[in-house]
């Protein structure tokens, strides 16, 4: 069953987060994860949480997402976003088919 990690990310320094973005595909392929969404327009239509930078990578597992989420590979890319960056990362199983 599919699986995403949605991330709503507050970008405090641009500079060093484009070194992020540079980083992160290279770490999810290994792990078959691709972008559903990645930074485009998004407004909040409801509630109290702004709609930042709004991430969606899709896997073809929850444990194949949360194998790279805690992978070495990611480790280094997760740093520089958590230097660059506050915000929150959530992991969903999607739908049963």
């Amino acid at each position: 069953m599919t699986a995403y990690v949605i991330a709503n990310i507050d970008v405090k320094d641009p500079a060093r987060y484009a070194e992020y973005t540079k980083l992160t595909p290279g770490s999810i392929a290994p792990f078959g994860g691709r972008f559903i969404v990645r930074g485009g327009h998004a407004e909040k239509l409801e509630g109290d949480i702004p709609a930042n930078r709004i991430v969606v990578l899709e896997f073809d597992s929850y444990e194949m997402a949360k194998a790279w989420y805690e992978s070495e590979i990611y480790r280094a890319a997760k740093a520089v976003r958590q230097s660059a960056s506050v915000g929150s990362l959530i992991l969903v199983e999607g739908v049963k088919p």
